[in-house]
């Protein structure tokens, strides 16, 4: 099965043309390519100061014809709305037809015979991908459509340092800050780092999707390795395990250092555990009982134990899923 990845940034409008959508496309087109260790991610189809609407709508149309496991559209430029519709805004616009009505993209999203359908679009009203009339049959999203947008259909779309806000914070998502602790870069996961990044007075992104499982989009360096996370269910005998620590955990309290510290003494097979648990911890994974650091709590024989977030990955371990 194909991942394709169609990619638009818009700077050369005959009027108010904009400086950062080509650097937000090709940065994005950039992350898609591959994943972090280089394997091949999406087939990306880069398209910079596209002239016209006919030419958007056929490399659209070209996105999501065929039955493709993941068709992912991306948009930076102008976006603009009047009574009838929200709009792609392309160079070639005019009265009464400013470019691509976003109505149809969606409409063209939702009968692609693609699993999993994406559309984001960093662009001003971009918000009205997620807002049509009621009567339409496209309100409902269809089952496997995820869309993502910069703004809310009031509102517009910042450019700051020569890149979108929004596709900014994309960027930054997309090599990781997004990721779960296995590394992988999911549409959820994206609009949640991005939520978090803007307040309230900062434009706010859109988000709506139809999905049994969210696809990923990258695959980024996991901020704890695989075969680190696959010890938890060797040194936690059930998620709610309270593991017993004493100074044997703490390498530097070893008899041959002076001055001399606590007994039990540093254990190596004790020390490597509590060296996989600091990790753990580092990712909240585990949290030390009864005092605020690991190393308090090895040197006091107090315990740690799971969080919520570990007991969830205790059972991914368990049965083969991370």
């Amino acid at each position: 099965m194909f991942r394709k990845a169609l990619i638009i940034g818009i700077n050369n409008y005959p009027r108010s043309p904009l400086s950062g959508c080509i650097n937000d496309a090709t940065a994005v087109a950039e992350l898609l390519k591959t994943n972090h260790d280089g394997t091949k991610n999406f087939d990306v189809l880069l398209i910079n100061d596209v002239k016209s609407k006919s030419e958007l709508m056929k490399h659209i149309k070209s996105l999501f014809d065929g039955a493709n496991d993941v068709s992912l559209l991306y948009f930076s430029g102008h976006g603009c709305f009047d009574e009838i519709g929200g709009y792609l805004v392309t160079p070639d616009y005019k009265e009464n037809d400013m470019g691509v009505n976003m109505r149809d993209i969606i409409t063209l999203a939702s009968k692609s015979r693609s699993r999993d359908r994406i559309v984001i679009a960093d662009c001003c009203h971009s918000g009205m991908l997620g807002s049509m009339d009621i009567t339409e049959d496209t309100t409902v999203l269809r089952e496997g459509m995820t869309i993502m947008a910069a703004c809310n259909r009031e509102e517009s779309a910042i450019e700051s340092c020569g890149h979108g806000v929004f596709t900014n914070l994309l960027v930054e998502g997309l090599k990781g800050g997004a990721s779960d602790l296995s590394g992988n870069v999911s549409p959820g996961g994206l609009y949640a780092y991005i939520d978090r990044s803007l307040g309230p007075w900062d434009q706010r992104p859109i988000f709506k999707t139809n999905v049994a499982r969210f696809s990923t989009i990258r695959k980024t360096a996991p901020p704890i390795a695989r075969e680190t996370m696959m010890k938890i269910t060797e040194i936690f005998n059930s998620p709610d395990t309270e593991l017993q620590l004493d100074p044997s955990f703490e390498c530097t309290n070893n008899p041959t250092t002076k001055p001399l510290l606590l007994e039990p003494f540093s254990d190596e097979k004790n020390v490597k555990t509590f060296k996989i648990l600091q990790q753990l911890e580092s990712v909240g994974i585990v949290v030390p009982i009864g005092e605020r650091h690991m190393y308090y709590a090895a040197m006091n024989s107090k315990s740690c134990k799971l969080t919520s977030l570990g007991k969830h990955y205790y059972y991914l371990s368990k049965i083969g899923r991370i």
